[in-house]
């Protein structure tokens, strides 16, 4: 199982090859918070995400017309997230196969949504994880609203999977809102590194995408094992056995770049 990060840019034009599509896992908590978000201004709106003008009434006018079950306005998640890990997956070149492997074992998580299989079908939005929000009087931001649900999921489908290892890709806003420490398996979170003059650096960007690449070489190979994870050599990219001496379930894998 490959938990990933949603994206903030999105592509709801692009048509879709495939015809398979699923339903949300969290439909009705979905629901629950775009009916709250419904009744928020754009003024208040571009306070609490701390968005500009135009992206504040951009997203009040998608929550004034987010109406669950969807219209044919809606996108499977996998192909409608465009952001740079989803730049290093490219979803769109998968084969059925591939796209069904990637069903069965990729997990996005999303502030809105909860927790996506690639074919669920969403509406754009934008709602970070990190936002502050008090959902409830008892739950004062989204990871308070989510983490127990997220959690007890995620157990659930990783013992329906027989999952021998957990492959945390998602960024540590996203990573929070899931309790690791109830996970009875592996926790695998990778880190990626360019080396430049001799130095290994983490740069968000090409770390973002090979987060993406890594997630693609998953599928591809249909890895079900952690040690062959370690043959991840896309972009240029190589297991480095030095870095990764004292990081357990943190292997680090470097790259030459300009």
């Amino acid at each position: 199982m490959i938990l990933l990060s949603p994206a903030k840019t999105l592509d709801f034009d692009t048509k879709v090859t495939s015809e398979v599509h699923s339903d949300l896992i969290f439909a009705e908590k979905a629901e629950y918070l775009a009916s709250k978000l419904q009744k928020l201004s754009p003024g208040k709106l571009k306070s609490k995400m701390k968005i500009s003008d135009d992206l504040a009434q951009l997203n009040y006018q998608r929550f004034q017309t987010w109406e669950y079950p969807f219209d044919h306005s809606a996108k499977q998640a996998g192909f409608a997230f465009k952001g740079d890990v989803y730049q290093g997956l490219e979803i769109e070149k998968f084969s059925n196969n591939e796209l069904k492997f990637a069903q069965d074992n990729i997990r996005i998580l999303s502030g809105l949504y909860g927790m996506l299989r690639p074919m669920d079908l969403i509406l754009p939005y934008r709602l970070e994880m990190g936002t502050k929000w008090a959902v409830t009087s008892k739950k004062n931001s989204l990871y308070k609203f989510w983490k127990p649900e997220l959690t007890a999921k995620l157990k659930k489908q990783l013992d329906e999977n027989q999952s021998k290892f957990l492959l945390n890709l998602a960024s540590q806003e996203y990573a929070k809102a899931v309790d690791f420490k109830q996970i009875d398996i592996p926790v695998l979170t990778p880190e990626f590194k360019e080396e430049r003059g001799g130095e290994y650096k983490m740069i968000s960007f090409f770390a973002k995408k090979a987060r993406g690449l890594m997630t693609a070489y998953a599928v591809k190979n249909e890895i079900t094992d952690m040690e062959d994870l370690k043959g991840f050599d896309y972009e240029g990219y190589g297991f480095n056995a030095r870095l990764s001496e004292n990081k357990e379930l943190n292997w680090v894998f470097t790259r030459k770049t300009k």
